[in-house]
């Protein structure tokens, strides 16, 4: 088999063990569809097809165009390293009319090389075990309701009935692997078409991910995280219309972030935003879930919750930024993958290993990419003369 200087299979054996499959996953984390893809490359729209479903193989020249026209090393597209298929179907997407099909096949695509990542990054390190109750797995049929579910998480996790302060580290300390994912680069897109947060228990182990983009305040970051540890816990049989899982999935977050046997003696009984602002602070939940939560609670009538609501539409309230709260981001991947760092495997050998770009890895990882360094050169010559 032709191989490179550093021991890498070249264009040609690349060709010979063309995974069709990962073309399909290039594709789609790109959004680009088979006739975007036709035009870059060179290739009918039609051969793209038939390379996908594995009825032609590329040739070595073709493999090159692919690569340069998705943004993959060459040894992307090989057969050989671990993949999973995750259908939009398998994840608990919110808002489907405003996202389009190709939006959400760039986001399943994007949690299949997530796990991809995570999968590589276990063989050398550990990561926590998945710990939820035995009702919370595939396999159980005796569910129960969405409130009394988030008490029995609560409990499970010991967590009592107080604020929970890192809601992030404790999904990643609990087993449920989180990430970020930003469409922050397609600025084709507005704030309204931006793919919400979504999980999937597709995967061995669940997975939520979370898009501080579309709206980027930990206050409601937190709740769409609580709401999607709702979705894993309570609909792996997925029973009901999607209105209804979304309701089921906002009361057990409601629940599970604010237990009613301790909010209900601290709400107001009567409109007080000083006071709603001090409990946003404590449990870190927005205003706007407390209103509703003093509603549900029957602390006020319907008529002064919606008054209440017009009212705080109308006052300016700056987001807090997602990245300014510890415990608050994702740390898991970024962690192993340090770790993995000071045993001697650099990011560059990860993405090498992968055959994904550093760039990407960083994005799968929520690891800023390192700002560029200057540096001053004296006795600069004069290229003037």
């Amino acid at each position: 088999m032709q191989t490179t200087r550093d021991g890498n299979v070249g264009p040609a054996g690349i060709a010979r063990l063309f995974d069709p499959a990962r073309l399909s996953q290039a594709r789609r984390i790109s959004k680009m569809s088979k006739t975007d893809l036709h035009r870059k490359v060179g290739v009918s729209a039609a051969a793209i097809g038939q390379y996908e479903r594995g009825e032609v193989r590329p040739r070595a020249e073709t493999v090159a165009a692919l690569a340069a026209a998705l943004g993959v090393p060459p040894g992307f597209f090989a057969l050989g390293r671990p993949r999973v298929q995750v259908d939009i179907a398998e994840a608990s997407f919110r808002r489907l009319r405003s996202t389009t099909v190709t939006q959400q096949q760039q986001a399943t695509a994007y949690v299949e090389q997530a796990w991809e990542l995570s999968c590589y990054l276990e063989e050398s390190v550990e990561f926590p075990k998945l710990d939820l109750p035995a009702w919370a797995h595939a396999d159980s049929l005796d569910v129960p309701d969405p409130a009394s579910a988030a008490r029995a998480m609560r409990q499970h996790w010991m967590l009592g009935a107080a604020p929970i302060q890192h809601l992030i580290y404790q999904l990643e300390q609990h087993g449920i692997l989180t990430v970020f994912f930003s469409m922050r680069e397609d600025s084709a897109l507005d704030e309204k078409s931006r793919i919400d947060a979504f999980s999937t228990i597709a995967l061995p182990r669940p997975m939520i991910v979370l898009t501080p983009d579309k709206a980027n305040d930990v206050l409601r970051h937190r709740f769409s995280a609580a709401h999607e540890l709702g979705h894993i816990v309570l609909h792996h049989g997925r029973q009901g219309t999607d209105s209804q899982l979304e309701r089921q999935a906002d009361m057990f977050a409601a629940e599970f972030l604010t237990p009613r046997d301790v909010i209900r003696d601290q709400l107001p009984r009567r409109i007080n935003f000083n006071r709603y602002e001090e409990l946003s602070q404590l449990w870190g939940v927005s205003i706007n879930s407390l209103i509703f939560r003093s509603r549900e609670l029957e602390l006020i009538s319907e008529s002064t919750a919606r008054r209440a609501y017009i009212t705080l539409n109308g006052i300016a309230r700056r987001p807090m930024p997602v990245h300014d709260y510890p415990g608050e981001r994702p740390e898991l991947l970024k962690s192993a993958l340090e770790l993995l760092d000071e045993a001697g495997v650099p990011l560059t050998q990860v993405a090498e290993d992968l055959q994904m770009t550093t760039r990407h890895i960083r994005r799968l990882a929520d690891i800023d990419d390192p700002q560029p360094k200057l540096t001053l050169v004296k006795d600069h010559p004069d290229t003037r003369k």
